[in-house]
Order: C-alpha cells, then structure tokens, then sequence
C-alpha cells in the first residue's frame, strides 16, 4: 500500500471539497482507491491467520463508499477525508464486532469490537460480562491489552477523533445502568455504552513492508474481547 500516494490525494481532497474539483482529479483517487484496497486484502490475509471467520472477505465487502451522505448534516462537503474499512465476517453493517481501518492524515488508526449497539443488545451484554466476570477480566485485564487500549473509559472521543493516542470503550453511562446494582464491584464493565477498543498510528507506520502483520498483533490482543462481545451479538443478529 502506497501510503503516501493515498495521503497525498486525502491532502488535496480535504482542501478541495468539491465535486468540481473531484471530477478534475478522478484519476488520483482512483490510483488512492486501489491501493488502499490492496492494503485491506493485505490486512485480511494477515487477520486470516488468527481469525479464519473473515477469510472469505474482499476489500469490497469491507470498504466504505468515499461518497458521503450529506442529507442530514451541517457539513455539505460531498466527500470524505478518509478511507475506511469494517473487516466483519457478517458484513460491514453487521452489529457484529470486527476490526476497522482508517486513513487520514495525521489521523490513522485501527479499531475493534462494537459500537452503538442497540439497548437491549446492551442490556444483555452486561448481564453476560457479570455472568462471566473472570472470562471478561481474562480478556481484557491482560498486561498487552491493558499496553495498547488502557482502561475502560480513560479517555473521551471528541467529534470524529479519540482524545488519546489509544483506548477502551468511546463513551460511558454515568450512573450504573438502570436495574444493575451501582455497589457492583466493576461497575465501569457494565457502564460502558461501547465495547470497542482503538489504537490510533502514525502515519509513518504504514510505511514499513511489515505494517499489515504489526497491525494484526495489535488486532489479536483485543480479539478474545471481540469473541466475548459478538458471542452476545450473535443471539440477536
């Protein structure tokens, strides 16, 4: 994946948020699009190792449209800043957890897990982590985990970015959720309204010829996390 030719192209779309300009220069983002795509067959392969379920995927399974849909939003900007990809084996509009990679200058990261799970997946998924709770402390109480995500809602995400470099859960109840006990010993697990976890990158990491496999090792230490969640999302999906 040729990341700087990508970043390049980003750069001057960002600057340019017309579709008159765009029309000039669609051949650059073509030549940004394919290699960002080779960059997600690449990440996929990677991810096959340890997690045969996305095995099957293609990068047009898992990429987002860069088109981006302004009916409902103050920002008219008819296109994104971004590539990005939702590597889930049902499906990139799946409520099921994966693993998501975006591109934008200065910006990069990776994800994974869920979020904006609906109340009643919520629900359900806080009562199997007190069901559970040493298979989830398990999961996500590893030093590695604890190395490259944090604690649950250490940090807090402001508009489309993470506060931090890295972190574990975007947004959180105050208050225990209602019908849960607020004495709960690890209360901050059932609190948490987003069971995803984020590691932003520098954009100098996918440079390097091994970036997909340094990726995966990333991915893999949030994966026994990701298999508890979707082993609730599973039941409604």
């Amino acid at each position: 994946m040729d990341i700087k030719l990508i970043e390049n192209f980003l750069t001057e779309v960002a600057a340019n948020n017309n579709r008159p300009w765009f029309q000039e220069h669609k051949a650059e983002y073509e030549r940004a699009k394919k290699e960002f795509e080779g960059g997600v067959e690449a990440f996929i392969k990677e991810l096959s190792t340890f997690d045969p379920e996305i095995s099957h995927l293609t990068p047009k399974d898992c990429c987002y449209r860069f088109y981006r849909d302004i009916r409902f939003s103050p920002d008219k900007s008819p296109y994104k800043r971004h590539f990005g990809a939702y590597i889930c084996a049902h499906g990139k509009k799946s409520l099921r957890g994966g693993y998501y990679l975006h591109i934008q200058p200065g910006h990069c990261l990776i994800a994974i897990g869920s979020y904006w799970l609906p109340t009643n997946i919520l629900t359900a998924m806080r009562n199997e982590i007190m069901g559970n709770i040493d298979e989830w402390r398990r999961c996500v109480e590893d030093g590695k985990f604890i190395h490259y995500f944090g604690y649950p809602n250490e940090t807090t995400w402001e508009g489309e970015f993470p506060t931090s470099g890295k972190g574990f859960g975007i947004s959180c109840l105050k208050k225990a959720p209602k019908d849960f006990p607020k004495d709960y010993e690890f209360l901050d697990y059932l609190k948490m309204k987003d069971y995803c976890v984020w590691n932003r990158l520098d954009d100098k990491f996918f440079e390097q010829k091994d970036w997909t496999k340094k990726a995966a090792t990333i991915c893999k230490v949030a994966k026994p996390m990701m298999d508890f969640v979707n082993s609730v999302v599973d039941d409604y999906e």
